[in-house]
C-alpha cells in the first residue's frame, strides 16, 4: 500500500511518477514536477517482479501493477495530473521492446500524460546517484554495471561491465562470492590457493562440499546464491590472505568499470551505489587505494539517492524542459 513521504502539495501542483523495476519487485513514487530534488510524496513497493515473455519484459503485466498502484499515490497525494513519467527497468536494454512499444500509448490513454521516459535501471542509477552531473556510477550489487556521461550527445553513454555472472559483473556479489567457493574447493582437495577458512565457512552455510555442485547448477537463482556467500568471504578477509587477495581484487574491478566509464575531464564525480558496499571496510578499504591509483583526475562523491529517486528526477526534469542527460533509443528513450 500507498507510503505517504512528506505533505502532499497543492491540488492545483503538477507531478511526476517515477517507476523503478527489478528482480526483486516494483517500486513507484508520485513527487512534484516542479522540485529539482524530486523527493518522493508518497511511494508504493510491490514484491511481485515484472514477468518476461517472447517478446521481453511483459509491459501488460508492469501496467496491471503500476495503474492502480498510480491512481492511489495520485489520491493520496493530491495529484490532478501527472506531467511526466519515468519508467526505470532492469533488462530495459535488452528485454523493453514490449515496454517501448506498448507504455507511451498506455500511459497517455490511463493518466494523461504525454512525457514519458523509458530507461535503463544502470540510467535511473546514474541520475539518482548524481543528477545531471558528468561523470560515473558503479551499481554494485549481485552484479556490477557502470554507466558515465559527460552529458553531450555526440558522446552519449559511456558503459562498462553489466555482463552477467558468466561473461563478467567483474567485483560483484556473485563474483565475489563465486572465487571465494572456489577457494574453499581448493581446500578442500588440497590445491595452492585454497582456504580453510573460507572451506569451514563453506561447509557451514551449504553443507558437505562434495554436495555443492548438485545443490548449486540446477539452480536458476545462481547469480544469487553465489552472491549470497559474498559476506563470508568479507568477514574472513581481515585474517585469511586469500579471502583478503579476493576482497582486494573486487575492488579494483570495481574501480576498473569506473575508470572505462568516466569521462576524462578533470573533476568528474563518481559514486558507488548498491548492496554490496554494505560489505563495509574490507571492500571499501581496497577501494578507496585502488580509486586514488586509476582514478586520480576524478572525485568520488556519495550517492545522492537510489534508482527510484533516479526515475523521479528524470521524470521531474523532462516535465520543465530541462533533461540533460544523453537520448539513447535503448537506454533512455523519451517520447512527447
Amino acid at each position: 500500500m500507498a507510503e505517504p513521504r512528506g505533505g502532499a502539495a497543492g491540488p492545483e501542483s503538477g507531478h511526476v511518477l517515477g517507476v523503478d523495476s527489478g528482480g526483486s519487485g516494483l517500486r513507484i513514487a508520485v513527487a512534484r514536477a516542479d522540485g529539482r530534488d524530486a523527493r518522493p510524496l508518497a511511494s508504493y513497493t510491490s514484491q511481485e517482479p515484472v514477468g518476461t515473455g517472447p517478446k521481453g519484459m511483459d509491459a501488460h503485466h508492469l501496467l496491471k501493477q503500476l495503474v492502480p498502484a498510480a491512481q492511489d499515490l495520485m489520491r493520496d497525494t493530491g495529484a490532478r495530473r501527472l506531467d511526466a513519467v519515468c519508467v526505470g527497468a532492469a533488462g530495459m536494454a535488452t528485454l523493453g521492446d514490449d515496454l517501448r512499444a506498448e507504455l507511451p500509448a498506455a500511459l497517455a490513454e490511463t493518466f494523461g500524460v504525454r512525457r514519458v521516459a523509458l530507461a535503463a535501471d544502470a540510467v535511473t542509477a546514474y541520475a539518482g546517484a548524481l543528477g545531471q552531473t558528468p561523470g560515473a556510477v558503479v551499481a554494485a550489487g549481485t552484479g556490477v554495471i557502470a554507466m558515465g556521461t559527460d552529458l553531450t550527445p555526440e558522446h552519449g553513454w559511456r558503459r562498462a561491465d553489466g555482463w552477467g555472472h558468466l561473461l563478467g559483473d567483474c567485483g560483484s556479489g556473485a563474483w565475489i562470492g563465486r572465487a571465494g567457493l572456489e577457494a574453499a574447493l581448493r581446500a578442500h582437495d588440497g590445491r595452492a590457493g585454497g582456504s580453510a577458512a573460507l572451506l569451514a565457512r563453506m561447509e557451514a552455510v551449504f553443507g558437505p562440499a562434495a554436495e555443492l555442485p548438485g545443490a548449486l547448477y540446477p539452480r536458476t537463482d545462481r547469480p544469487a546464491v553465489l552472491a549470497s556467500f559474498a559476506p563470508e568471504v568479507a568477514a574472513c578477509a581481515g585474517d585469511d590472505t586469500v579471502a583478503s587477495a579476493i576482497m582486494n581484487e573486487a575492488a579494483r574491478h570495481l574501480v576498473e568499470a569506473a575508470a572505462a566509464a568516466c569521462p576524462p575531464a578533470a573533476d568528474s564525480a563518481v559514486a558507488f551505489t548498491g548492496g554490496l558496499l554494505h560489505l563495509g571496510e574490507p571492500l571499501l578499504a581496497p577501494l578507496r587505494t585502488a580509486f586514488a591509483e586509476l582514478l586520480p583526475h576524478a572525485r568520488r562523491v556519495r550517492a545522492a539517492g537510489d534508482p527510484l529517486d533516479g526515475a523521479l528526477r528524470v521524470a521531474a526534469a523532462l516535465a520543465t524542459d530541462e533533461l540533460r542527460l544523453p537520448l539513447d533509443e535503448k537506454l533512455l528513450r523519451v517520447t512527447r
